[in-house]
């Protein structure tokens, strides 16, 4: 393990390495959280996520682990039908989360309606309101700074121009601090109607865990080197932080230039 600044940082050789430990950090915090108090709160993003995310449907992980705790939610989401190929829900849902005991009252996708019709702003709007909600109830808890919301996991990804959740480089919504939720109608990635969760949430989760990997192309490397070496805050996933630790994942590609 290699620490840059408050990041650390483990290579990998291949793609299975690397579920693997994505698989032992996750169970060890679920572990961790349904024994301090009971439920286990974890933020899921799109791209490969899901797929590196498969050694926990296998044992020891998917009969040790308590799901029936875990409250899943989404770092971003693009603003589409359920059913729609381009859905992080739909992705999640497919290839993860219909393979565990998690209940439906505890998984947490942007509204349906509001979604198929394309409404970004709505989008973003409802599912602010229903953290506030969860906040309420004291399923999810306030950071001590008493202004955003924290989650025990936030399992992310970089895209190879240094972008995290629905948060682009050149973009405004990098900045925006009055909210917990905001939305993106023009992203340089398609779909172009995007939510995501602000930075101050993001940095507000206990422990925040980026995996970059199949993503074999020299920008993503140069992405990498610039956020570890140089520190470049034109890059969103250069700002990641977290409450208790900041951890990257990266494949052997990503990780080529540092």
């Amino acid at each position: 393990m290699t620490e840059a600044r408050h990041r650390k940082w483990h290579k990998f050789q291949t793609k299975d390495e690397l579920s693997v430990a994505m698989a032992k950090y996750t169970a060890h915090l679920s572990e961790k959280f349904c024994k301090e108090k009971g439920i286990f709160t974890v933020v899921l993003s799109g791209g490969g996520l899901i797929d590196w995310l498969c050694k926990l449907l296998e044992p020891p992980y998917i009969d040790s682990i308590e799901w029936s705790k875990w409250h899943v939610f989404w770092v971003d989401e693009r603003v589409c039908a359920y059913e729609d190929p381009n859905s992080n829900y739909k992705l999640a849902m497919d290839g993860f989360l219909s393979k565990v005991g998690i209940p439906n009252k505890n998984i947490y996708a942007i509204d349906k309606h509001y979604a198929a019709d394309g409404n970004a702003e709505h989008c973003a709007a409802l599912y602010e309101e229903c953290l506030r909600n969860l906040v309420r109830q004291d399923i999810i808890p306030l950071c001590p700074n008493g202004k955003y919301p924290q989650f025990d996991l936030q399992l992310l990804g970089m895209g190879p121009d240094g972008h995290m959740a629905s948060l682009f480089p050149g973009h405004p919504q990098i900045n925006v601090k009055d909210k917990w939720v905001t939305h993106i109608t023009d992203s340089p990635k398609l779909p172009p109607r995007r939510i995501t969760f602000t930075l101050p949430v993001i940095n507000s989760a206990l422990y925040n865990l980026m995996a970059v990997c199949d993503d074999n192309t020299e920008q993503c490397a140069r992405s990498i080197a610039d956020i570890f070496k140089h520190n470049n805050l034109a890059l969103p996933a250069a700002h990641l932080t977290a409450q208790v630790e900041t951890m990257w994942y990266l494949d052997k590609a990503a990780a080529s230039l540092l």
